[in-house]
């Protein structure tokens, strides 16, 4: 009987630990930053966020840096092959691809659909994706590079409607109200512009500052701007988070330059919000269901992520 309720009761912390809940998370309202019109509520792991039982993973951004996975095109230059790319796992770990990760060249720059794990193998394995960039298909290959997350407007776009001519619309209107000039109706062309690069700069540095100071617990965070929450993405470790940082910051302060404000949203609201994101793994589901995605692996949740721009927020 003791090694019965022994046995049940590491199943429950093993079941506890898997989920990304109130169980093993907290919201860090106190440390929240603002900066123009963003503000970053930073979500930490009770544990300190260290490796979790899984084991390790690594992030598309780190294992390109790294040499352990490398990106392709599919084949030939016919158009079929644009919603797939091919990728190859070099070493013994697996590479974790998050949906709205934008890997940039080939043929065109493309997006990532969903969540996946790249298990290490010889063989080729292949990953759908929407392309990013209308207005390019060349012969020539150039070569595949990481490209940042696609803000939270993109993203919900692409989860919503998984169709190439929304998020080609989207990307068309995104690029149209920043009067972003290019030829080939790129996403990533607002890099290239020195007046959003210096103003994008700027949040970064402001941000990254803070991430810097902060406690290492961190794996996740809400985004704010105006009166809305934008969007959230939250990790079963900082081993995912940290190396994702970067990106993920970017593709909010996109957001919050293209179709933000002064934020004036109070905690409150941002409390009930996550309350119905974080109480448990059935209102959690249930709450994600038409407002982002969850992903997991083997009974391990990896990545939670919500976006609500024209969502209203849950009432009392």
């Amino acid at each position: 009987m003791k090694l019965l309720l022994t046995t049940c009761l590491l199943f429950v912390l093993l079941s506890a630990t898997a989920q990304l809940t109130y169980p093993t998370l907290y919201v860090d309202y106190d440390s929240a930053w603002t900066f123009k019109n963003l503000k970053i509520i930073p979500v930490r792991k009770k544990n300190g966020g260290g490796p979790p039982p899984g084991g390790e993973i690594v992030p598309l951004a780190s294992a390109l840096d790294k040499g352990m996975i490398t990106i392709t095109e599919r084949g030939t230059t016919a158009l079929e092959n644009v919603h797939w790319l091919r990728f190859n796992t070099h070493g013994n770990t697996p590479v974790y691809i998050a949906g709205g990760e934008i890997i940039s060249g080939g043929r065109q720059d493309r997006m990532i659909v969903r969540d996946t794990i790249l298990q290490p193998m010889e063989k080729d394995q292949y990953v759908p994706v929407m392309c990013v960039e209308e207005g390019r298909w060349s012969d020539k290959e150039k070569k595949f590079g990481y490209g940042n997350f696609a803000n939270s407007g993109l993203r919900k776009t692409l989860d919503s409607t998984h169709s190439q001519v929304q998020i080609w619309l989207e990307i068309d209107r995104q690029l149209q109200e920043g009067k972003f000039k290019n030829k080939t109706s790129a996403y990533m062309s607002r890099f290239e512009d020195k007046k959003y690069i210096k103003e994008s700069d700027e949040y970064f540095k402001f941000f990254m500052g803070h991430f810097a100071r902060t406690d290492s617990n961190v794996v996740g965070f809400v985004a704010i701007t105006g009166d809305k929450i934008i969007g959230t993405d939250i990790f079963d470790g900082t081993d995912l988070f940290y190396p994702q940082l970067d990106p993920l910051l970017h593709g909010y302060i996109d957001e919050a330059m293209e179709a933000g404000a002064p934020v004036t949203l109070k905690n409150p609201p941002v409390r009930r919000y996550m309350d119905k994101l974080l109480q448990d793994e059935h209102s959690q589901q249930q709450f994600v269901k038409d407002k982002g995605t969850i992903f997991k692996e083997g009974g391990r949740v990896i990545h939670v992520n919500t976006y609500t721009k024209d969502t209203p927020l849950p009432s009392k």
